[in-house]
């Protein structure tokens, strides 16, 4: 199935454990390469999971990997950019699984995306892109809200970026996240009041295929993983 090139698969997954959402998105990136599927936005929650990213560095994850794990928290080692991050239900994930020209704006877009997003959730959030690679992401005065990070092979992006909405935010205290001694947040915090996910998910899918000048297509879980599983044309 190859989708028009004005389209944006949406894809709604709930929650999966990291390892599955993963092997998903590698499914999806090759999907995208052969033209089973166009480009595509997967909108999920994880299982509470740290991953390390290229850029990380020995000691931002605090402790060692029993702790966590007695903690119920798993740890994956991830070929994204950035540094260690903490996902968990109550976290919007969106995985843009898609072409992309420049990885620089790919991110800006991102950022830009969130922001509209939490505005219109009456949250005044931010890119800090002006002070360094480091502060990548989105922020709420000096606290971070969502965090992004990528991986691009030939041309097409996997990864992506995590909206904090009303999870569990101890476990963010037991890392140095994104290799920042900052202030995490999350919109809960921020208004007072507990967000609803799926009033969060249609504002970022929107804002993410504006930002992209595409048309929304919402396609099922079930659907994806039918696309995904075939064999490619002229595959074994």
């Amino acid at each position: 199935m190859a989708d028009s090139r004005d389209e944006l698969t949406v894809v709604h997954l709930g929650r999966l454990p990291y390892a599955e959402g993963l092997e998903l998105q590698e499914r999806v990136r090759d999907a995208v390469e052969d033209g089973r599927i166009g480009d595509t936005l997967l909108l999920l929650e994880h299982e509470p999971t740290y991953t390390v990213g290229r850029r990380s560095e020995e000691g931002e994850l605090a402790m060692d990997r029993d702790w966590y794990a007695a903690r119920g928290i798993e740890v994956f080692e991830t070929d994204r950019g950035g540094k260690v991050t903490y996902h968990a239900p109550g976290q919007l994930v969106g995985y843009p699984v898609m072409r992309v020209d420049d990885v620089v704006a790919h991110v800006r877009r991102m950022e830009d995306a969130i922001v509209e997003a939490l505005a219109g959730e009456e949250i005044d959030a931010r890119s800090r892109a002006d002070e360094g690679p480091d502060f990548t992401g989105v922020w709420v005065g000096e606290r971070k809200i969502a965090s992004i990070g990528v991986h691009v092979r030939r041309g097409i992006s996997t990864h992506g970026f995590s909206v904090n909405a009303d999870m569990e935010m101890e476990p963010w205290s037991w890392i140095v996240p994104c290799g920042l001694s900052t202030p995490m947040t999350s919109m809960e915090a921020e208004t007072g009041r507990s967000p609803l996910l799926p009033c969060l998910r249609k504002r970022v899918a929107w804002a993410w295929t504006e930002r992209c000048g595409r048309r929304q297509r919402l396609v099922s879980e079930s659907r994806l993983r039918e696309i995904v599983s075939r064999v490619p044309a002229g595959g074994a």
